[in-house]
């Protein structure tokens, strides 16, 4: 995990970061690997009162391993993912627990977003309670660049966030928007200077509230919206169906080769 994701604990506050810098912190698999092991090994962390999760380096989360986008260019699936419809970790799979582990944490858990967090990377910022932002942080719900769907989580959370037909633009589309835009769609809790040291100075003022009734209140607001579980495994098995399809790769291709794509018609 050391060589993905660092977690510092004081005062109570988990300071996690994703240490991926020269990648933009992109997601290969030993990254999701060390956020799952970050979520589990936190969910029993004794002391606990709010964690801050961020990126080292120029971006908080720049989306799939482009060597993974390759590999699909290739027809070769999702490799170590395995069957995306199993559930591995209660109405999750293995990738979508990097993402929606955050939403099961006991605790407050604050993203500090800069630079660009697209596809699986803004995915993971929605796992957080609340998402500080730079000025200048550019966000993404870019799988459908590679002919693909948002398959981490983020769709059930989206869903309680932002209008159906802004949440329908930005899935279709896949545009980069601004963090002032994230803001006026209800995807951004605050917009400041210093993500993190913002984060950070709100999880200490957390960690000094009642433990008792801050945990109270997560497990209370969780149970505000629908069930997710028919929407985690909905993505898993549309998921399922595009990879690895003629009309998917070719998105890939088209992509890596910088043409205008050739698609089939179903």
């Amino acid at each position: 995990m050391e060589d993905r994701v660092s977690i510092s604990i004081e005062g109570g506050v988990a300071d996690v970061r994703l240490t991926r810098p020269d990648k933009m912190n992109a997601l290969d698999m030993a990254m999701f690997d060390a956020i799952v092991a970050a979520c589990t090994r936190l969910k029993s962390e004794k002391g606990l009162r709010a964690v801050v999760l961020s990126g080292e380096g120029r971006a908080f989360c720049a989306g799939l391993d482009m060597g993974r986008f390759e590999t699909m260019g290739e027809g070769k699936g999702t490799g170590r993912l395995g069957d995306l419809e199993q559930r591995t970790h209660g109405i999750a799979n293995h990738p979508q627990y990097a993402v929606w582990g955050w939403r099961e944490l006991p605790v407050p858990v604050i993203a500090a977003v800069h630079g660009v967090a697209f596809g699986g990377g803004f995915q993971l910022a929605l796992g957080a309670d609340m998402r500080f932002l730079s000025s200048d942080a550019r966000m993404s719900i870019m799988e459908i660049k590679w002919g693909l769907v948002p398959d981490m989580a983020g769709t059930p959370i989206l869903s309680s966030l932002v209008r159906d037909d802004i949440l329908r633009d930005l899935c279709y589309t896949g545009r980069i928007f601004s963090a002032q835009e994230a803001m006026s769609y209800g995807l951004a809790t605050r917009i400041v200077d210093d993500p993190r040291a913002a984060a950070l100075e709100v999880a200490r003022d957390i960690a000094n509230k009642n433990p008792d009734a801050v945990r109270a209140m997560k497990r209370m607001l969780g149970k505000l919206s629908v069930d997710p579980a028919p929407a985690l495994l909905a993505e898993s098995i549309e998921q399922k169906k595009l990879i690895g399809s003629p009309n998917q790769i070719e998105a890939v291709k088209a992509n890596l080769d910088k043409r205008l794509p050739k698609f089939a018609d179903a």
